[in-house]
């Protein structure tokens, strides 16, 4: 059911942005962390890449259907017949469960190692005070930046947003020239987010491996 699909991604895409802006706010208006919400958020933000893959592919089917004919309201809430010419049938659920959870977990998703070391710097530049010892307001540009990129490099893990990892490139930019405007932090934390910003942006320049999946025209976003 596509309504069922939808709801799933508005429940997701929302709650995420907003359990990441939740961890954003806790530092510099409570002055602490709440460990199970960065678990909460966690959660949300890794469905994220999931959920907007399915979001895309529910829209992609109802535009199709709509200019094949059918009903959009009723296609909306009671499905409709399907659209491609390719009708053999799909592997179903008697298959080795490794075969089972690759597929659901690989699906429409993958893991550059780009967008992998670009999440860890992120949740590096999270710890700053811990590491090298910086204040504010310094190390509150270190945790909200380190919390966007993130959210950033997780959602760009799916094919379809892959092109929104580039907003990591204006962010590296921004922590590579921070500890020049703002105070909180010495040699040491100049130099980690002077490295940090710079290999951030390199990280971020290159697409990354991509599956053998397509998606009808949107391939043609995937750079």
């Amino acid at each position: 059911m596509p309504w069922m699909v939808l709801l799933f991604g508005l429940l997701i895409i929302p709650l995420g942005v907003v359990s990441v802006s939740f961890i954003i706010i806790q530092p510099p208006l409570i002055g602490a962390l709440c460990t199970l919400c960065i678990l909460q958020a966690a959660v949300t933000v890794a469905l994220i890449p999931y959920s907007v893959d399915e979001v895309l592919a529910t829209i992609q089917y109802l535009w199709g259907a709509t200019r094949a004919g059918e009903p959009f309201w009723r296609t909306f809430w009671m499905g409709g017949p399907a659209l491609s010419e390719n009708q053999t049938p799909g592997a179903d659920l008697d298959r080795p469960v490794f075969e089972v959870l690759k597929e659901f977990v690989t699906g429409g998703v993958n893991f550059p190692w780009t967008l992998v070391a670009s999440t860890l710097l992120g949740a590096l530049l999270m710890t700053t005070p811990l590491i090298i010892g910086t204040q504010p307001p310094l190390y509150f540009s270190d945790h909200v930046v380190g919390c966007l990129i993130i959210m950033v490099a997780v959602t760009a893990m799916a094919e379809i947003v892959r092109p929104v990892r580039f907003l990591n490139v204006v962010l590296g930019a921004w922590i590579a020239v921070s500890p020049f405007v703002l105070a909180g932090g010495g040699t040491q934390a100049i130099a980690a987010d002077v490295t940090i910003g710079l290999a951030l942006i390199v990280l971020s320049l290159p697409r990354g491996t991509r599956s053998d999946q397509h998606y009808g025209g949107w391939d043609r976003a995937i750079v």
